[in-house]
């Protein structure tokens, strides 16, 4: 097939590859513009745009894909299909309208459940034993369109964004692959999307990082693992921010005030939650590197009953 295909972040390469591999023809790739990242501030490729530039394929930014001259360019390439993976604009009705196939999106979750910008790390945050890929058509709405094809996936019980997303990189390649093998052969049939099961994974922000120990500790280990690496999960400790980077949830025969540290040992340290216990494995104290638990312990007085958040 013909295809344009849209793409920005690491997620997308993984459909990109996979459609070149399979042997389709990309005329263009469309990729959000060049933005300045890092200390320099120097503008810096998107992923989708270096592995377009190593293919040796045509590159196309527009800041905004909806006016007219974006609109124009994309009218010059006669396309069979658009495919869509985490490009980050909106395609108006005009853009949905042009390519003969229409377009199909590579979605991060099984549809109806976690429309919108984060739903890997909504899945891992409400404990989800499963997740998956959802190629979809596309129309006006948040990724409310028709379902044509699924691959789904269990979650690991140390599941982390960083795991996640890589694990669903390369299934997000596997089912536009396939799905477009069963659209030549006539083999995709839509399914309408259930309303109301949709549920809605809005953007993750810094704030939603910030641990409150009064929650369980089953709660508090996949919010750490749904927040790493960005914006990762963090408190207090002697007024200074404490990154959580890896725990566990235990159970406990005692009490204590939530946030209050009740068991050291030389690999650990154990926090009181609103249930059970969070087991601290690795850790980041402000204007340190991130390192395991037990050698922050070698060159810190941290003593039980100690208060964290």
């Amino acid at each position: 097939m013909k295809l344009i295909f849209m793409g920005t972040p690491d997620f997308a390469v993984g459909s990109l590859e996979s459609l070149l591999e399979a042997g389709h023809e990309i005329l263009l790739v469309v990729s959000q513009p060049d933005r300045p990242k890092g200390r320099s501030g120097q503008p810096q490729f998107s992923p989708v745009k270096e592995c377009a530039l190593r293919h040796g394929l045509a590159v196309f930014q527009p800041e905004k894909i909806k006016r007219p001259e974006a609109v124009e360019e994309l009218k010059k390439y006669d396309a069979d299909l658009y495919v869509v993976a985490a490009f980050g604009q909106i395609l108006s009705a005009e853009i949905l309208a042009i390519p003969k196939y229409g377009c199909l999106n590579v979605h991060a979750s099984l549809l109806p459940k976690y429309r919108g910008a984060s739903p890997i790390q909504h899945a891992i945050l409400n404990g989800e034993e499963y997740t998956g890929i959802t190629i979809m058509s596309m129309n006006e709405g948040l990724d409310t369109g028709d379902i044509l094809y699924q691959k789904t996936l269990a979650l690991e019980p140390d599941e982390t964004f960083e795991t996640l997303h890589d694990r669903l990189m390369a299934l997000g390649g596997v089912a536009i692959r396939e799905a477009l093998e069963r659209m030549e052969r006539g083999e995709l049939h839509a399914v309408r999307q259930r309303e109301e099961d949709s549920c809605y994974a809005p953007l993750i922000k810094k704030h939603m990082g910030k641990m409150d120990f009064s929650a369980s500790s089953v709660v508090l280990d996949r919010q750490v693992r749904a927040m790493n690496p960005w914006p990762g999960a963090y408190t207090e400790l002697s007024g200074k921010m404490l990154k959580i980077w890896k725990a566990e949830p235990v159970e406990l025969n005692t009490k204590a005030a939530p946030g209050t540290i009740l068991f050291i040992d030389r690999d650990s340290f154990t926090v009181s939650c609103g249930s059970g216990g969070l087991r601290i494995l690795e850790l980041q104290l402000e204007g340190k590197k991130r390192m395991d638990t037990g050698a922050f312990l070698l060159g810190s007085s941290l003593v039980e009953g100690t208060m964290l958040g």
